[in-house]
């Protein structure tokens, strides 16, 4: 088949995003992973389906693992199906394995991926570390985001 020209997918398509991350944790540092998937999971994600609202990470035999994160059967798929639960294992250097071996043994860390995307046509997730809030710093954020809203709406009227 000489002469066909297969078209590279380039750039940075969003899957999902984990919104609540933001709101129930500190983040202190973000890394990029590759992601191993089966070929019916990949076929998913294609069509913008997946869920990481209740997805963790942990790392097991120096190994990154990825839990909880939903990303449905493909409609298509057959006896070939995934588990929409399963998990899965995340690639990341070693060096940044061993920095977060190191920061994850400290009492209140986690892992908790924050989005899930194509990048130049292969999914990577962007896990995060992260320090769980106290229920007064969630109302602390609730408080300034709508001050910040009401000085917004102050200005606006004044023009």
């Amino acid at each position: 088949m000489k002469g066909v020209r297969v078209t590279r997918e380039t750039g940075r398509k969003l899957i999902a995003q984990n919104r609540r991350a933001r709101f129930d944790y500190h983040i202190d540092e973000t890394y990029e992973a590759g992601i191993v998937l089966t070929g019916t999971e990949v076929k998913s994600l294609r069509q913008g389906r997946a869920s990481l609202v209740d997805g963790f990470a942990h790392i097991h035999n120096g190994e990154v693992w990825m839990n909880n994160v939903h990303i449905p059967e493909y409609s298509q798929g057959t006896w070939t199906n995934h588990a929409s639960r399963r998990s899965r294992k995340l690639l990341l250097h070693r060096e940044q394995i061993s920095r977060l071996i190191g920061k994850t043994r400290e009492p209140g860390r986690t892992l908790v991926p924050m989005s899930l995307y194509f990048s130049d046509g292969k999914a990577k997730v962007e896990i995060a570390l992260a320090r769980g809030k106290r229920e007064y710093d969630k109302r602390h954020a609730i408080a300034e985001r709508e001050a910040k809203r009401d000085i917004e709406r102050a200005l606006r009227r004044r023009r």
